[in-house]
């Protein structure tokens, strides 16, 4: 029996409200947002950015999973792995009895028709969703609008016959899932490449050839079943992870048009290269107003709250760094004390301990922002924490 699909909630939204917003919300940082975005407290001065935390997609995501498990307060409800990435907001959902695949002990080739799977944001695989339908699961699809017009690009590329370079990063399940879709036709081959430095490897094959074992041996983990790159790659069609650095995105494209033009000329480019808007304009607005912030507000530095696996909270602290000396943190525990801080560099696999993080006395100008799987009960926690940290340790005069 196929599976029962819901795309368009569940019809509680309205029950499952209240629940949302004493999870989520926080009077704090709604009171910040009615001040210009500004809050001061003794010797700080915090500038919040204008566009951050949760974005549409996301808010939208766990309102489904919390409809999901009032929807159906008997059955089992899964997820297959993480809805967003953020620890804490997972943990609400592990908490309230849904149960995630991905944890030790989850079997997705358990499940049958009693059971209630919720699609996360990212999107799963085509052939992940057609396990479940075989399995005859009722389907909760949380999937991303902006993640779907990714991958109404990657399928066009497909059934003209392009190759789909993906910039994105191969493991995560957003690429994957979009990955999958190019192999939805027999002619949608895919390439995934992470960054400039990728993408420059394969434009120089473009453009000059070279060893085809060599660059085979290089992408072999990104690359489609049976990938040629002497055939395919010939014509190209651009897409992209949504939570990736957007102005990367956009790079990518250009070296990829740039190169194919030196190889087939700039009159036949349209038979070689094609590009759809696929950019997520909720990540492009957090990304846009960091740097608006930076620019508007002199600061001694920027803070990122976001999950560690999370792939647009990293290039907001990425783009941070590049201005202004930033620590990305999870949660307003890494604010230890205000000598020590707790947070994960850029570029780093890991979080560290660091010591006498704030500067010890005068004025203090602090920039934030969080990235869109992030809570505004968490930003609130951090601007308190922020402040009490500052406070505590000695002001001196302004003009001093």
């Amino acid at each position: 029996m196929p599976s029962v699909i819901f795309r368009k909630g569940l019809d509680l939204k309205a029950a499952v409200a209240s629940e949302l917003a004493q999870d989520y919300r926080s009077v704090l940082v709604e009171e910040l947002k009615a001040s210009d975005y500004t809050y001061r407290s003794g010797r700080m001065t915090l500038h919040l950015a204008r566009e951050f935390g949760f974005c549409y997609g996301v808010d939208r995501a766990v309102d489904y999973a919390y409809q999901t498990r009032r929807k159906f307060p008997d059955k089992r409800v899964y997820l297959t792995g993480e809805i967003i990435h953020n620890p804490h907001v997972n943990e609400k959902l592990r908490s309230s009895g849904i149960r995630f695949l991905d944890d030790p002990g989850g079997s997705a080739a358990a499940l049958g028709p009693d059971d209630v799977v919720i699609l996360p944001a990212f999107g799963v695989t085509v052939g992940m969703l057609a396990q479940f339908d075989r399995q005859g699961c009722t389907l909760v699809d949380t999937t991303c609008g902006s993640v779907l017009n990714v991958w109404k690009a990657v399928r066009r590329y497909a059934e003209h016959g392009f190759t789909s370079v993906i910039h994105g990063k191969i493991h995560h399940e957003e690429t994957r899932a979009t990955a999958s879709q190019a192999l939805k036709s027999p002619s949608g081959p895919f390439l995934v490449v992470l960054d400039r430095i990728e993408a420059e490897v394969v434009c120089r094959y473009i453009r000059q050839g070279g060893d085809r074992n060599a660059l085979l041996a290089r992408v072999a983990e990104a690359v489609s079943p049976g990938f040629d790159p002497d055939r395919d790659l010939a014509r190209i069609g651009l897409a992209n992870q949504t939570t990736m650095l957007m102005t990367e995105s956009l790079e990518v494209g250009d070296m990829f048009r740039a190169a194919l033009t030196d190889r087939y000329g700039a009159d036949g480019i349209d038979d070689h290269y094609r590009a759809f808007d696929t950019i997520c304009s909720a990540t492009q607005d957090r990304q846009d107003a960091v740097v608006v912030l930076m620019r508007e507000h002199p600061l001694d530095l920027m803070v990122v709250v976001g999950g560690y696996n999370s792939s647009n909270t990293l290039n907001l602290a990425r783009m941070c760094a590049d201005r202004v000396l930033t620590y990305h943190i999870a949660d307003d525990a890494c604010l230890v004390s205000p000598v020590e801080i707790r947070h994960r560099p850029v570029g780093s696999k890991s979080e560290v301990a660091y010591s006498n993080w704030l500067p010890p006395s005068g004025p203090l100008r602090i920039g934030l922002t969080a990235g869109a799987s992030t809570p505004d009960n968490l930003v609130g926690a951090v601007v308190l924490r922020l402040a009490a940290c500052a406070d505590s340790l000695p002001a001196s005069p302004v003009n001093s």
